[in-house]
């Protein structure tokens, strides 16, 4: 497992978030910590990973791995929280983040759960300067609000995908509904995420995203729009994109 520093390039990288986040690093596996709201949000992210994946790889879904044979590179993982369940479906995992604290929480857990990951601090720009990939499914999920150049980076997670392969994005909208919610309401009302966490400024609306990837050899899905239920204490999907949203990248 590689332990070096990441080197350049790294341009998307806002040095800011990055510390702010290995900060925290040690809280990521408490389902009652800093990250709970990500505990809470996971199984209406992973359900709509494993849906979209199965469908676009002709998978079966009763199989105990149904993505066995294919790759996956989990860009901004944090802690691990998607690599995990998404090695268990059998997915070949590759995950990295700019924060080695990140990564060595996540990769520590991964092997207490004796979990085979390819963890290691990283940018995407690094990989692809390096020739990582491609990968069958990348994800970049609530990350793209948080890097300095949003469009360079998405551009570079476009072209770590394979040929026939699916990107996941998930983000924030730059809605006065998300300035309210998301951002003032989930951090200094709520309380869920610590304040500071979030930038509405750099909440991006779907639009710029197919901007973003305008020119490029790929295809834009959604935006699908994802919805949090104060009753139930549960996300759930919904035509509901004012807030939170997922998109789907192919390369064909």
């Amino acid at each position: 497992m590689t332990q070096a520093a990441p080197a350049s390039p790294s341009w998307s990288i806002d040095p800011a978030d990055v510390a702010r986040f290995s900060a925290i690093a040690a809280e990521w596996w408490d389902p009652k910590g800093k990250f709970a709201p990500l505990h809470v949000f996971n199984p209406c992210r992973l359900a709509f990973i494993r849906e979209q994946a199965l469908a676009r790889f002709c998978r079966d879904g009763d199989q105990r791995a149904p993505f066995d044979g294919l790759t996956l590179l989990d860009i901004g993982c944090g802690g691990g929280l998607l690599s995990e369940p998404m090695a268990r479906l059998g997915f070949s995992v590759t995950a990295i983040d700019a924060s080695e604290k990140n990564i060595k929480t996540a990769a520590t857990h991964a092997a207490e759960q004796e979990l085979e990951i390819g963890y290691r601090p990283a940018t995407a720009e690094q990989l692809l300067a390096e020739g990582a990939g491609p990968f069958d499914v990348v994800l970049t999920m609530e990350v793209i609000e948080h890097v300095a150049d949003p469009g360079e980076f998405l551009r570079t997670c476009a072209k770590l995908l394979k040929p026939g392969g699916i990107m996941f994005v998930a983000t924030l909208n730059r809605t006065l509904k998300a300035l309210a919610l998301a951002k003032i309401g989930a951090e200094y009302v709520l309380r869920w995420v610590p304040p500071g966490t979030h930038d509405w400024k750099q909440f991006l609306k779907p639009e710029e995203l197919r901007a973003f990837l305008a020119g490029e050899p790929v295809a834009m899905q959604g935006p699908f729009g994802v919805a949090y239920n104060p009753l139930t204490g549960r996300w759930s999907r919904s035509a509901d994109t004012d807030i939170n949203y997922m998109m789907t990248v192919t390369k064909d």
